[in-house]
């Protein structure tokens, strides 16, 4: 089936759906659990989800038509994971997106605080956020051989820790329909 999208001045890539549990709580808030339009649709199709809201866009087949969907919720209950993942993202949100050697908030990696050379494992408890400039000084040096110690002391978050410094970031883009899912509307009022 080939769907068209049809709308004035604006492409399906900007209308994504926030996707909530069965219980209408976003299945993640860092990132964000947003769908494109595609995957949406095609879990309206599949009957996975409800459609809770809508855009005004609407997509268009020959035997079809409908409007793509902003807020759509799972049928079935997905139980929340009790820690969260190791990933990057989540690195520099326990971090609030700070090198953790000079406070800068620019041009993000990260680094283990023990080298991997030396032993250094890439767990929670070894690493932090760094600005590009301190990862290539510190290099595969101890934190004592560069005189360089992080702010915090590398730890496993809890979701409630980075649920509370996500409040700090909220995404770039939220639209309207999604404000009654989110507590990012509060923080963003004046």
């Amino acid at each position: 089936m080939t769907i068209h999208f049809r709308s004035h001045n604006v492409s399906p890539q900007s209308c994504p759906a926030l996707v909530l549990n069965a219980d209408f709580r976003p299945l993640s808030y860092y990132p964000l659990s947003l769908w494109g339009w595609q995957d949406a649709i095609k879990a309206v199709f599949l009957d996975r989800v409800n459609i809770v809201s809508e855009y005004d866009k609407v997509v268009k087949s020959p035997s079809f038509e409908m409007r793509l969907p902003s807020v759509v919720s799972l049928k079935a209950y997905v139980k929340p994971s009790r820690q969260p993942a190791f990933t990057r993202f989540n690195v520099f949100l326990r971090d609030r997106f700070t090198c953790q050697y000079c406070g800068q908030q620019e041009e993000l990696t990260f680094d283990h605080v023990i080298p991997r050379s030396k032993g250094g494992a890439t767990t929670w408890e070894n690493v932090v956020a760094a600005c590009s400039p301190c990862n290539l000084r510190k290099s595969d040096r101890l934190p004592g051989e560069a005189h360089m110690f992080p702010a915090q002391k590398p730890y496993a978050p809890s979701v409630t820790d980075l649920h509370r410094n996500g409040r700090l970031f909220p995404p770039n883009y939220l639209h309207e329909s999604w404000m009654d899912y989110l507590y990012w509307d509060s923080v963003l009022e004046p």
